[in-house]
């Protein structure tokens, strides 16, 4: 599925940054907000100074920049942007901030307007934030849920538990609001916001329901020494991953690593 951006219901333009690779697909999704003459941007993505000015084309008068988690290929230029068009940065966490103004759960930031609300969603990071912009019936979502495969929930800093959870409340909040649309940090745009949600959450389920089977097949082999936790990781990549490319494992590592933990909470 080719993806390049574009404009999207009254408010919106995507931006696409030229980082493609493995992990960010086709590139970091930037997008712009805008209403009357004024813009917001989230996610500035890399700093790379041709997409900076790509950005800086649609925008009106950018009033404030919002970051979605803290990943570099998110975050990186949002300071420079910032200082370009002289705004704040606005974060959950402090060290990503231009200025005073912080970025919470609950808050509604306003452009013209347009209201976009803030939303709590860790998993993917411990600082991941989705942004509901009601009157267009959609949700950027960041990394939580990508606009095409499933996310990595990068342990330590990601947490199985609190992504569920984040899930969970994506799923009650597009059901309750009647948001539809999902305006994601990577891939294409999706207009199904709960048949996604749906398979995200059944795709979880499955993967943990596999790891534990995985980690039970291989307590029961002979291991004089032991499984060390690093050997462990590896073992369930290779035996529940082996549908997906090898040059993906390290960040499928990393997944298992989260499931493993959230699995030792449960006991």
């Amino acid at each position: 599925m080719s993806w390049a951006g574009g404009a999207f219901g009254s408010s919106a333009t995507c931006v696409l940054a030229p980082n493609a690779d493995i992990m960010t697909l086709d590139g970091t999704n930037t997008w712009v907000l805008s209403s009357g003459s004024q813009s917001l941007v989230i996610d500035p993505g890399p700093s790379i100074e041709s997409h900076l000015d790509a950005v800086s084309a649609v925008g009106q008068e950018v009033v404030g920049v919002l970051l979605t988690h803290h990943h570099h290929d998110h975050s990186e230029a949002a300071r420079e942007f910032g200082e370009r068009h002289g705004c704040g940065v606005r974060a959950l966490d402090p060290a990503y901030r231009l200025g005073s103004e912080g970025l919470g759960p609950g808050d509604v930031v306003t452009v013209g307007d347009l209201e976009v609300h803030v939303v709590a969603t860790p998993g993917h990071t411990a600082d991941s934030l989705c942004f509901v912009v009601p009157s267009e019936s959609a949700v950027l979502t960041g990394d939580t849920v990508l606009g095409r495969g499933t996310t990595v929930v990068a342990h330590p800093d990601g947490e199985l538990g609190a992504y569920l959870a984040s899930l969970d409340r994506l799923h009650a909040l597009c059901s309750s609001q009647g948001i539809t649309s999902i305006w994601p940090g990577h891939g294409p745009v999706i207009d199904d916001a709960l048949g996604v949600l749906d398979y995200y959450i059944a795709h979880r389920r499955t993967r943990l329901d596999q790891v534990r089977d995985a980690v039970v097949a291989l307590s029961s082999q002979p291991h004089p020494e032991g499984l060390a936790s690093e050997e462990l990781a590896r073992k369930v990549v290779e035996m529940v991953y082996d549908d997906v490319d090898p040059i993906l494992w390290g960040a499928a590592e990393l997944s298992v690593r989260a499931q493993l933990a959230y699995l030792a909470s449960q006991h």
